[in-house]
């Protein structure tokens, strides 16, 4: 795959699902580290592994799978993605986003998206979840932004509106679920960082200072493409830990991400089965 995407390739990696799977998807969800168990919900499921898609990036990364589970959940049809490919793996940001791309073309309108997160507002604890009600796109900032390069007119816009990237009804629609199921959903701002490497003291101590709530390696793309071809988006960040603002000696582990993602499955699969319980309503 070259390091921008095209229509063609998009439209291939469509066939090749829609050729597989006669069903059409209404809601996407990408599962990040951890959390592809939810995947497991999924009713009268078709799995098709990355591998047999065209074009399809695929992780490395443990606790992503690698495949796509096309079924229904609470009565609506879903795509989910167990596992997603980083930016930090080799993949330009265009290729990276390229699943999302194919979901538009799907004909897919909403997106849910869960990521593993670090802590960085004090009154968060590990195994919290967050909605994401904004995020700061620090490695945008710097260039990598997925929607660099030639644009096609049929993917969406070439300069992109995001004071609402993250759709409000679906935040308030989670908010209510989560009241129901008597769990305390937190909110706050999602940083993306490039990675792989875990954040300094130094980098915490700034990314605190400039607003952010939680940070993590990914989501921030995805959502970016996801609003360029016109998806609504709910925003979930699974809070793996809690990154102290002074110095540490008890160094980060990605196998600390894992655990706690068994801990936040419930909670987010409550949520999200209550969000798409509402929508079908």
């Amino acid at each position: 795959m070259t390091e921008f995407i095209t229509r063609q390739q998009v439209d291939e990696a469509v066939v090749a699902i829609r050729s597989r799977a006669h069903i059409q998807p209404q809601v996407g969800l990408v599962l990040g580290s951890g959390l592809g168990s939810l995947a497991e919900a999924v009713e009268s499921p078709v799995f098709i592994d990355y591998a047999d898609l065209p074009h399809w990036p695929r992780s490395s990364v443990e606790g992503h799978v690698g495949r796509l589970v096309i079924g229904h959940l609470e009565g609506v049809a879903v795509l989910a993605m167990q596992g997603r490919a980083h930016y930090y793996e080799g993949y330009s940001m265009a290729q990276a986003t390229f699943p999302i791309r194919v979901m538009q073309f799907l004909g897919i309108r909403t997106l849910i998206v869960t990521n593993a997160a670090g802590g960085l507002n004090l009154s968060f604890r590990a195994g919290d979840v967050m909605r994401i009600t904004d995020h700061i796109n620090l490695i945008g900032m710097a260039g990598l932004n997925p929607l660099r390069g030639p644009n096609d007119p049929s993917f969406g816009v070439r300069f992109l509106d995001m004071s609402q990237a993250y759709d409000p009804a679906l935040g308030a629609l989670a908010h209510s679920v989560a009241l129901e199921n008597a769990i305390d959903l937190r909110e706050g701002v999602y940083v993306c960082l490039a990675g792989p490497s875990f954040e300094t003291p130094a980098d915490v101590h700034f990314l605190h200072a400039i607003g952010a709530d939680a940070v993590g390696m990914s989501t921030v793309p995805e959502v970016i493409v996801a609003r360029h071809g016109g998806l609504r988006v709910l925003g979930l960040s699974g809070i793996s830990n809690v990154l102290p603002l002074e110095g540490t000696t008890q160094p980060t582990r990605h196998e600390e991400v894992l655990d706690a993602g068994r801990v936040l499955v419930p909670k987010l699969t409550a949520i999200i089965r209550g969000v798409l319980r509402a929508m079908k309503a």
